[in-house]
């Protein structure tokens, strides 16, 4: 008979909650990273379709009713939709939660992601009411977005983390200033991450796609905030491409999650510019919003990957 741990499927039955193995929490860690940046699409939808307000109240659809009526048309259908995405998060974050507190050996990170993850998921979703009952105001709005850029940024260090290692994770020995600098350079581009990713709701806070057809905007004018996200992200791929070099030329282990990076960058770029060549379609402004939350997965990828090298390779007596 097949060992419940051996089986192929990745989430495993219901049945490994009672002994979870590490790839049957790895496969929770991947659901709550896949449904999180699901939001990030359906809320995209919402924003270009003009459906912000769909449901006009909160935590009700509308005054009196928890689900949209015919009178609402589609917008409301979008609207509440998302919403309702918000369950499938919570029921995952929960799932992954309770696969890492049940995991022996105890994982001290695993079990604080979870957490962190799970209490981050109703505190979002409050936050986009809040979004609603101040009739999308523009910065709210992109307070609301940064929330969720930060549980996708945990969730996909869970994946890291929990990732089943592989022979060819072995860090490659480097010289201590090597290592440091890399570790260094690996904070800067998370936190310049950060700053594109903001600098990007503030642009869309000044353009047309406000969620809602009759929803104010920030006042800025597009022009001059475009041009302060294309800055930050230059920015962001000079320090890159510096990293890629340094970690290619010397062999370092985190090397992979660089060039994957410097991959989505480049991507992110290009639909950036083509979305603003081609006056903000609305499908482009969705695969945009897209781009940004895999360039978080992105950046949380190469910190987590730098700063675990380096520390593997102390251990080890390699620096």
């Amino acid at each position: 008979m097949t060992d419940a741990a051996t089986r192929p499927s990745v989430l495993g039955s219901w049945a490994g909650f009672k002994n979870p193995t590490q790839r049957f929490l790895y496969g929770w860690a991947v659901a709550d990273l896949a449904v999180n940046i699901l939001l990030v699409v359906t809320g995209g939808a919402v924003r270009v379709t003009d459906s912000g307000l769909g449901c006009p109240t909160w935590p009700q659809c509308t005054s009196g009713s928890l689900t949209p009526h015919a009178a609402m048309g589609v917008h409301g259908v979008i609207e509440f939709g998302n919403r309702m995405l918000t369950w499938v998060l919570v029921i995952v974050a929960i799932a992954a939660f309770v696969a890492a507190w049940r995991r022996r050996p105890v994982d001290r990170l695993s079990r604080r992601l979870t957490l962190g993850i799970g209490l981050g998921v109703p505190l979002q979703a409050v936050v986009g009411g809040v979004t609603v009952l101040t009739s999308l105001n523009p910065w709210v709005v992109s307070f609301h977005f940064l929330a969720t850029m930060l549980i996708i940024s945990l969730a996909s260090w869970l994946v890291v983390h929990t990732r089943p290692v592989l022979r060819t994770d072995t860090p490659a020995p480097a010289p201590e200033l090597i290592s440091r600098i890399v570790v260094v350079a690996a904070w800067v581009v998370y936190a310049v991450t950060w700053v594109t990713v903001y600098l990007g709701t503030v642009v869309t806070g000044s353009g047309p796609h406000a969620g809602d057809i009759d929803s104010k905007r920030n006042g800025l004018q597009p022009t001059q905030a475009t041009q302060l996200h294309v800055d930050a992200v230059w920015t962001l791929v000079g320090i890159t491409a510096g990293l890629i070099l340094v970690a290619v030329v010397a062999k370092l282990a985190m090397r992979r999650a660089a060039v994957v990076f410097g991959g989505i960058i480049v991507l992110q770029g290009l639909i950036g510019y083509i979305q603003y060549a081609t006056n903000l379609p609305e499908w482009m402004v969705v695969l945009h919003m897209f781009g940004s939350a895999l360039l978080m997965v992105g950046a949380t990828y190469l910190l987590v990957s730098a700063t675990r090298a380096h520390r593997a390779a102390s251990v080890s007596g390699v620096i």
